[in-house]
Formats: structure tokens, C-alpha cells, sequence
């Protein structure tokens, strides 16, 4: 059985095409050659600087291509690669640094003057490397990563072996709580991704590197041209670039470090790109807007696959873009850091999907509160779990490990813990985390699925909903709408539009209007911020 290590595959992809672009951002190219090279100088770098077997090397970084060179400099030196998230205060980042253990990170120097609060209480970091940036070189304490990159440094014969058992560290959660670091073995995780296969494209599994490379095409001067939108700190971006790289693509990434939409889509076309990776309607919703605007203004032929993963994606929305693309697969994969593949669902021009309906993956299962499988068109909702390949828990942290990872049917599973019902034909129909789960009368209302149907009215372009505390209910639903350009909604119009699809008891009970809902950059958003500031809202209209 091959195990999969990510330094070795992208060390044959780079052997087999290293002529091709690997990476661009904006106008920079760096072809596959001078991305091995490049991540093989900072390995060496780092081992000859004492870092651990395993150990971490924290990457605080916008997008760049400084970014999956740094992932894959971990990986060549048996380090374990950690993300961070940039929107994080100082006590967050030292705490995420001080819980994986850091021993080198490398950062924007941007971000230089928050580092220099926090850098006398991580004594554990041995070597800090700076990337340059607009705001200059960074300090002095810092070592200049293009320098080191740029070395040539070799990495001596025979002082590492990376395998499939060293790990990707991904942290998640900062918005529900401490951040916690999944352990994913990089074998589990390449197999997961597809080990070099498409469920998409219909192209089976590679059943080693071997194959693998042999499949690339050598005699072109390009491969895909994947652009990945979202950040790279989260994980649908991370494992979107790996997937295409590790199939001998290219990762585009767009240069502005606020979403801008022209840009997508200038690039889109300048790069010929042939697939999009995004975070459902945050990045969809501008970029059909865009479209519809100005029809005849780009030209995106060229894609092939839109994905995305981790928040849903509307209906609508779908439609909309398959207009401008019609030969495109809009692909919506239903997962999380710590469960890959729990559901997808494939749109095309001919074949259109409803909203949070998702087919269950072929390890995937929905189980009751007693541990049962829950049995299709029954009614009954549970947790979806994944089986097969998952991660192996959480950074130290066994008590939300046991909570996440579970046994059911004498196997282990990964729980997130999303709940949904299976639909008599066997997909499934996702209602949301059971942890902003709104309890009105005694009735469980899942807040995703009120948003979805408060976002197909013409007036909201965005919404969540989330429980004020109500004297006689417990609590009752609030939805806070970000209104469409024009528009005012209003409770009575939005209640009575809740209510043609769903039951009368998930209708909200009061609208609270707002500029934006500020979602994250992986399109999430801040549930306890929205909830105090509807609570706010009601207060301030009482008294």
C-alpha cells in the first residue's frame, strides 16, 4: 500500500514538470523547478537551526507563493506545517504559537508590530523568518527569507526521511472557542483528497507516485490553472492547492489582499485559469453580480470546475453562474477541517441541485443520539459522521478529541458536528451545528436552514439567524439580513416568505437590519457577535 508523503510527490512533480508555472500571484511566476528548489533552501535552513523531528513550523502568511513553499519546506524537513489565521489579535496568536509548540515561524512583515508584543513569551521559537512586503524588510531580529530561499542550501543525504505518518497541523474553532490544531496524517490526507483521482472528473486514484507523475502530460507547457480565491490559512484553500499541485497543476492567487471581484476575473481570463476554488455565497455572490453588470466584459470559457467547501452555497447563485458558464461543474462539498468529504453535490447547467442537499460520501453515515444509523425518508435527525481516512485528533487535547472522534458500529468516526435528516432517496439534508442550535418552545430549529430560506427572498443578500432570549418560548428566532441594494425587508414580508417552505415555528419573530454580516474570509460568520448585537437591538427598541 503506497504511502503517501507530500514532499516526495511534489519532489517528482517538480523532477517530471519543472519547466511549468507552479505558482502566480499577480505577475510573478515561479515555475516547479524554483519552487522545489526554493522550499528545499528553507528545509535545510531550518534543520541546520535545530528544529525537532516534527516539530512546528507556524506560517503566518497572506496568500503568496511564500506560503505552500513554506507547507512543502516543512514537509521536506519532517516539520509539521501550522496555520494562522491573520485576522488574529496578539493574545490569539501567542496562544496558537505556544499551543502547537512553534519552533520557527515565518511571517509578512506586516505583521512585525504585533509580533513584537508577543515575541518575549514564546522563548520556544528558535529561528523567525521575514517576508517582505509593502510595509519593508522587516526587523532586524528576522531572518530575510529570500535570502535563505535564494541559498541553494541542500539538505545533507540520508538526515530526513519524510513518510505518510509525518503531519499537517490545521488549526480551527477560533470562532466557537479556542483554536484546536487537527492532526492529520499526510497519508490519511492525500488518500481523502482523492490520492491524485477525481470523483469529479471521473479519473481513478493513482496507485503510487509513479503513476502518478506519469500521468502529466510533460510535452505541456501548462497544467491547470487552479485559482484558489479563499485564503490559504483555512483549510479549504490549503488542501485545494495541494490537490492541484500534487496532480501537476498551478495555484493562482490574486495579488489584493481584500476579495476584489474585477481582480478574479481579469485573472480568470489573463491566466486562462480552469478552476475556482471559493467559500460559498461571500465569494459566489460578487462574483455573479459582476457577471450580470457586465455580461460581455470577461471571458471565463476557460472554467471547467467551480468548488466550494465549508458554508452553503445558494441555489440561485448556481444558476446564475452556470448562465455565463454552461459547460462548467459547479462541485459544493459538504466537510470541515477534521472531516473531509461528509457530502457533495454537483451542479450543471442540465442537471441543477437544491440548496444544502448533498449526496452522503461513500464512508459517510448519519447516526441518532442512541448511536443508530438513521434511516432514510424516516424523518429522524442525527449527526453526520465520515469514516475511512480522518485525522487523528486534536493537538493535545484528548477531551475535544473523544467528543469529535467517535465509535460507532465498532469503528471510529469523525463528528463535527453537524446535524441533518436523509431524505428517502439517500441525500442528505444539512440543518446546521448543533452548537447555534435555536431551541423555541421546546422546537430544535437549525439556524442554516432558516438562512437559506430567507436568502431566496429578493430583498436579502445575506442572513443569519440566531435565538433571543424570550420569556415564554425560551427563545425565539432573530434574523439579522443584510438587505439587497435598494431593498428594506421587513419581518411580516420575510416571516410569511419563511413559511412557504418551512414549518410556521422556524419563521422569525423580529429582523434586525445591518450594512454587512462581516462573514470571515472562509465565508463563516461570528454567531455570539451577531446574537449580542441583536440583543442589543431588541433592548434598545423596548426601552
Amino acid at each position: 500500500m503506497t504511502n503517501w508523503n507530500l514532499a516526495k510527490i511534489f519532489s517528482a512533480v517538480a523532477a517530471t514538470v519543472p519547466d511549468r508555472p507552479c505558482q502566480i500571484h499577480g505577475n510573478r511566476v515561479v515555475t516547479w523547478a524554483e519552487f522545489d528548489q526554493r522550499s528545499e533552501s528553507l528545509a535545510s535552513d531550518l534543520l541546520a537551526h535545530g528544529v525537532s523531528h516534527q516539530g512546528k513550523l507556524a506560517i503566518y502568511l497572506y496568500n503568496s507563493p511564500e506560503y505552500m513553499e513554506s507547507m512543502n519546506a516543512a514537509f521536506k524537513a519532517e516539520m509539521a506545517p501550522v496555520n494562522t489565521n491573520f485576522r488574529y489579535g496578539p493574545d490569539e496568536i501567542t496562544y496558537l504559537f505556544d499551543n502547537a509548540d512553534a519552533e520557527a515561524v515565518v511571517f509578512h512583515a506586516v505583521f512585525t508590530p504585533l509580533i513584537e508584543q508577543i515575541k518575549g513569551r514564546l522563548p520556544h521559537v528558535k529561528r523567525w523568518y521575514v517576508v517582505s512586503d509593502e510595509s519593508g524588510f522587516g526587523p532586524e531580529w528576522a531572518t530575510e527569507y529570500e535570502s535563505v530561499v535564494t541559498a541553494g542550501f541542500k539538505i545533507t543525504p540520508g538526515r530526513v526521511d519524510p513518510s505518510g505518518d509525518d503531519l499537517l497541523l490545521l488549526y480551527t474553532g477560533g470562532t466557537t472557542g479556542l483554536p484546536k490544531g487537527v492532526m492529520w496524517r499526510q497519508d490519511d490526507l492525500f488518500n481523502v483528497l482523492g490520492a491524485g483521482g477525481s470523483p469529479v472528473t471521473g479519473v481513478a486514484p493513482a496507485s503510487g507516485i509513479e503513476e502518478l507523475v506519469s500521468r502529466l502530460d510533460s510535452t505541456v507547457a501548462t497544467g491547470p490553472m487552479a485559482l484558489i480565491a479563499c485564503p490559504l490559512m483555512h483549510g479549504t484553500g490549503q488542501f485545494s492547492a495541494i490537490n492541484a499541485m500534487a496532480n501537476g497543476g498551478c495555484i493562482v492567487t490574486l495579488a489584493n489582499r481584500k476579495f476584489d471581484v474585477v481582480e478574479l476575473l481579469e485573472t480568470v481570463e489573463r491566466r486562462k485559469v480552469t478552476a475556482i476554488v471559493l467559500v460559498g455565497q461571500a465569494f459566489a455572490g460578487p462574483i455573479l453580480d459582476e457577471l450580470q453588470a457586465n455580461p460581455t466584459r470577461y471571458d471565463v470559457s476557460t472554467i471547467g470546475l467551480m468548488t466550494s467547501s465549508g458554508v452553503m452555497w445558494s441555489q440561485e447563485n448556481k444558476a446564475g453562474l452556470l448562465e455565463f458558464m454552461p459547460g462548467a461543474i459547479l462541485f459544493d462539498s459538504f466537510g470541515s477541517s477534521e472531516a473531509v468529504g461528509l457530502g457533495a453535490s454537483f451542479s450543471t447547467k442540465d442537471a441543477p441541485q437544491q440548496t444544502a442537499q448533498f449526496m452522503l460520501g461513500p464512508t459517510c453515515a448519519v447516526f441518532d443520539e442512541e448511536g443508530r444509523r438513521v434511516v432514510p425518508g424516516s424523518g429522524d435527525i442525527g449527526v453526520v459522521a465520515v469514516g475511512g481516512f480522518i485525522p487523528l485528533g486534536y493537538y493535545k487535547d484528548e477531551a475535544k478529541s473523544a467528543q469529535t472522534f467517535r465509535i460507532y458500529e465498532g469503528q471510529r468516526w469523525s463528528v463535527p458536528g453537524d446535524f441533518a435528516e436523509v431524505n428517502a432517496d439517500g441525500t442528505l439534508h444539512l440543518l446546521g451545528r448543533g452548537s447555534v442550535c435555536i431551541n423555541t418552545g421546546g422546537e430544535k430549529v437549525f439556524p442554516e436552514e432558516v438562512e437559506e430560506a430567507l436568502k431566496t427572498h429578493p430583498s436579502v443578500a445575506d442572513a443569519v439567524c440566531v435565538g433571543l432570549p424570550d420569556p415564554r418560548f425560551g427563545q425565539v428566532i432573530c434574523a439579522v439580513v443584510e438587505p439587497e441594494a435598494g431593498q428594506t425587508p421587513d419581518l411580516a414580508t420575510l416571516s410569511a416568505h419563511v413559511k412557504t417552505s418551512l414549518a410556521a415555528y422556524k419563521a422569525p419573530r423580529s429582523v434586525v437590519v445591518v450594512d454587512s454580516i462581516m462573514r470571515a474570509p472562509n465565508g463563516k460568520v461570528d454567531y455570539k457577535r451577531l446574537t449580542a448585537l441583536a440583543i442589543d437591538q431588541a433592548a434598545a427598541t423596548t426601552n
